[in-house]
């Protein structure tokens, strides 16, 4: 039986002109990860990561902090779903940047009711796909890792295919795999055992690394 951690990136850049690239912060989070991985003494058979850049950028400091040197297998169906055509589809008319709370809970109650018309296959956002494709993608490297590994292995994602991977493992509904997704941690570790047939959860959205005071406010969401 192997062991498959799947790690939400660092925080990003939300707000900016430029979403996909990491914070200084989330760059910290995601060096300290590789540190805690690196006192575990946990070893990766291989790593794969989405194509974004956040998704690099977090492999990176991870890699800095733990001393790793694998050359990552980059899986497209590891990307995130595009949240900005997602609000689109259901709210076509355009949106102040959110720099208020109630902008904050407004952007999300969209965001909310966008997935829900998306994953039941009411809308279909401009330049994504159905959200059975998107299952498809993520399950694709679930698959993968089943087929070609026995051991430790990391992945490097987003917080949509993250809980799109936990849902269809546990049968969650739509509805459910939204809540797992909105309240996904930045650097978190979801854990799932492996054998050739499936995959169980193991623990999810968890932030070993960041259990202490002194790293109280490195706690993100964005």
């Amino acid at each position: 039986m192997g062991n498959l951690y799947l790690v939400r990136h660092g925080q990003a850049s939300f707000g900016a002109a430029d979403y996909d690239n990491l914070s200084e912060l989330g760059h910290r989070q995601s060096v300290r990860l590789g540190e805690y991985f690196a006192g575990k003494g946990l070893q990766f058979e291989a790593v794969i990561t989405g194509t974004l850049k956040r998704h690099a950028q977090t492999w990176a400091g991870i890699a800095q902090g733990a001393g790793l040197t694998h050359q990552a297998l980059e899986w497209p169906g590891l990307n995130e779903y595009d949240s900005e055509a997602v609000i689109k589809a259901i709210h076509p008319a355009p949106l102040e940047k959110p720099d208020t709370p109630e902008m904050y809970r407004h952007h999300f109650r969209l965001l909310r009711d966008g997935l829900t018309q998306w994953m039941n296959g009411v809308v279909t956002p401009k330049g994504m796909p159905g959200y059975d494709d998107f299952v498809k993608g993520v399950t694709s490297a679930l698959d993968h890792v089943r087929k070609s590994h026995t051991g430790n292995v990391l992945i490097v994602s987003s917080g949509g295919p993250i809980s799109t991977a936990v849902g269809h493992i546990l049968g969650t509904t739509p509805e459910t795999t939204i809540e797992l997704n909105l309240r996904i941690r930045n650097s978190s570790v979801t854990e799932l055992a492996y054998t050739p047939k499936r995959h169980m959860l193991v623990t999810y959205n968890t932030l070993p690394h960041l259990d202490d005071a002194a790293y109280s406010d490195w706690v993100t969401y964005s």
